[in-house]
């Protein structure tokens, strides 16, 4: 995972510690709430890097393909 989507999880699991630990109903709400919100951004940071990887291991293929180079010159 990116640092981004690292840093977007390490938030959703301390809002999830913090919701375990609020006495009060609608602070655990809050909490839960930013939780959902900072795990979603987690997971989508984690499918962008996917579909980034996917691109860049295609568009390395296809360029293989037509200049018949070593991969290593591809990507570099």
């Amino acid at each position: 995972m990116s640092v981004s989507g690292d840093f977007y999880q390490l938030q959703a699991d301390l809002c999830a510690q913090a919701a375990e630990r609020a006495d009060l109903p609608m602070l655990r709400q809050k909490y839960e709430a930013a939780g959902a919100a900072w795990q979603a951004l987690a997971q989508r940071e984690t499918r962008i890097a996917e579909t980034r990887a996917n691109r860049l291991a295609v568009e390395a293929e296809r360029k293989l393909a037509e200049n018949g180079a070593p991969i290593e010159a591809v990507i570099s």
